[in-house]
């Protein structure tokens, strides 16, 4: 074994015992699951259509369709942007800018 892959196997196992420890406080880390949005109602309720909405927020016009047909669910970093958009759309603009 070369040390790289003896390293990457280390960080996998570390990773995989870390994702099946649900206690904080050995872990010392919270883990946060962001809360699913209902995309279609967000982009209506700014008003937008879908154009333009995945344009100012940077997300495909398919993506986005496939979210709010129900085809796909956002990936979890995807999930994170559309909750600070439902939470606070200007503060997300202001960061695009």
């Amino acid at each position: 074994m070369t040390n790289a892959f003896k390293i990457i196997k280390q960080g996998l196992t570390e990773a995989i015992a870390h994702a099946k420890t649900k206690d904080t406080e050995t872990t010392g880390v919270k883990l946060y699951q962001p809360q699913a949005v209902n995309v279609s109602d967000l982009r209506q309720r700014l008003s937008l259509t879908q154009e333009q909405f995945a344009a100012r927020f940077g997300f495909s016009v398919a993506t986005l369709r496939h979210w709010e047909r129900g085809d796909r669910s956002p990936s979890c970093a995807s999930l994170v942007l559309l909750n600070v958009i439902d939470r606070n759309p200007s503060a997300m603009l202001q960061a695009l800018q």
